[in-house]
């Protein structure tokens, strides 16, 4: 079982705790910005979820990642709750990876293996890109998915 709790320090402010031990500071004030907002950690769980499966996936088929980079951008509902509406993540790889590995694992990762993915999906149309990038010098190929 995972465990969670939120105890309050002042304002918006809160001090946030899970199970494994780990705490954060969360400010919903986006004006005092004194750390991030409850629905820009609900987005890092997001790049973190998709990131680890891709990065495992990618190992496994033995494809040689130097660096990966998970971004997401997401559009929130004009109305309480302000879901997220729209979210769009690029995949930063770089090393000689196949291009198509690359895309199988993001859409493994989407579609399958990623929980948070599955649960945004209910308010959220998610949609990726993938930009391999072997050697820096280089411009990157990108694909795009959607899930």
């Amino acid at each position: 079982m995972v465990q969670a709790s939120a105890l309050w320090i002042e304002d918006e402010r809160f001090a946030v705790e899970a199970s494994s031990g780990h705490a954060q500071v969360v400010d919903a004030n986006r004006k005092r910005n004194s750390g991030p907002g409850p629905m820009e950690l609900v987005l890092m769980g997001l790049c973190s979820c998709t990131a680890t499966d891709v990065a495992l996936i990618l190992r496994k088929k033995r494809q040689p990642i130097r660096r990966l980079r998970v971004w997401a951008e997401a559009e929130r509902a004009l109305a309480p709750p302000t879901v997220f509406t729209r979210i769009h993540m690029r995949f930063e790889i770089e090393g000689a990876v196949e291009p198509a590995a690359a895309e199988r694992a993001a859409t493994l990762s989407q579609e399958k293996y990623c929980g948070v993915a599955a649960m945004l999906r209910s308010t959220a149309a998610i949609t990726w890109e993938v930009a391999i990038l072997p050697e820096a010098a280089e411009r990157p190929q990108t694909v795009s998915g959607r899930a």
